[in-house]
């Protein structure tokens, strides 16, 4: 059984190696409000007010003004997502109130600032390796 994929119609660039600079045609799938929809058409929208380019791996090897698909796992933009904003935003919350039970609003400060610390090295370091799915990592799957 194969994993569900989103993909996007694309633009290549430029070249880095065994990956390449991707301009996105439209700013995700289209299919934010579906079910198992990645949301990326909210976040680029939201963010980004010119060209969406990405970093993709290039395994087929296409070259600069390739037209390529790219694709990734169906809700990777969602998990990214959560791991970079909500693990962030709950260690802060949970810090501040277990600094709260152990002392003043000094020691609840202390404790919000420790956690959203610890939880960023946490993050640096779960993104920080390339390996992983590499279905979860957008990558092209074919040459037009």
């Amino acid at each position: 059984m194969s994993e569900e994929k989103t993909t996007v119609r694309a633009i290549v660039r430029g070249l880095e190696g065994q990956r390449a600079w991707v301009e996105v045609e439209s700013g995700g799938c289209g299919r934010c409000h579906e079910e198992g929809g990645c949301g990326g058409q909210n976040l680029t929208q939201m963010f980004c007010a010119g060209p969406k380019t990405y970093l993709a791996d290039n395994e087929l090897g296409a070259g600069v003004g390739d037209k390529v698909q790219v694709a990734i796992a169906a809700g990777a933009v969602r998990q990214t997502a959560n791991l970079a904003y909500g693990i962030p935003l709950t260690a802060t919350i949970g810090g501040a109130v277990l600094g709260s039970q152990i002392g003043s609003d000094l020691a609840s400060m202390a404790g919000a600032v420790f956690g959203l610390v610890f939880s960023t090295l946490y993050v640096r370091f779960r993104t920080s390796h390339p390996a992983g799915k590499f279905s979860a990592r957008p990558h092209i799957i074919s040459r037009s």
